[in-house]
């Protein structure tokens, strides 16, 4: 059996921090007309033409996190995904060995030790916190190709989400200065 060669590079890899939470919808510039897309990525809606400078500046700065926890997030699916595809190319590489080959078996990403194939049908599968399950390797090998296209599918949302978040920032960054240059001359004055 492959335990510990398959076992590290089946890793799941996933995020280790939870995803964020839900955060409150963003406010769409709905005075300006420039935020009609924005204003339907969010059910809520906000005159901003009615908020002041500190509000704003406040608003910007949420949704700028929020972009920023969004590239977060996708940075980690992007890892994780990387590692599956690893996994599988490893255990196609396993599949091909002979029994009774001589390997070095991974324990730690810097550590390897001499081993000996036993059998290249059976693998074990670390599902995650410290749970493995024995697949046989065809099981291995859709198991990790289930995970990539799950993660797949959730980069694909999140990217659109992400592209949401950052023109509703950008909207009211745009916002922001407009309504920065409007009290400037007046204060001057």
């Amino acid at each position: 059996m492959i335990a510990l060669a398959v076992s590290a590079l089946l890793s799941p890899s996933l995020p280790t921090s939870p995803p964020p939470p839900p955060l409150p919808p963003s406010p769409s510039p709905t005075s300006s007309g420039v935020g009609q897309q924005a204003a339907m990525a969010s059910p809520a809606r906000i005159d901003v033409d009615k908020l002041s400078v500190e509000q704003l500046k406040a608003l910007k700065e949420q949704t700028d996190l929020e972009v920023n926890l969004l590239q977060d997030s996708l940075s980690k699916i992007r890892t994780a995904a990387t590692r599956l595809e690893n996994a599988t190319a490893a255990l196609h590489e396993l599949s091909l060995r002979p029994q009774g080959k001589k390997l070095l078996v991974p324990l730690t990403a810097s550590l390897y030790v001499p081993g000996t194939l036993d059998d290249s049908e059976k693998v074990l599968v670390d599902v995650g916190t410290g749970y493995y399950i024995e697949k046989t390797m065809t099981q291995g090998k859709e198991y990790c190709e289930r995970k990539i296209n799950l993660l797949k599918s959730n980069f694909d949302e999140l990217l659109e989400m992400a592209t949401k978040k950052k023109s509703i920032a950008d909207e009211m960054g745009m916002f922001l200065q407009a309504k920065l240059r409007q009290a400037s001359p007046s204060s001057s004055s």
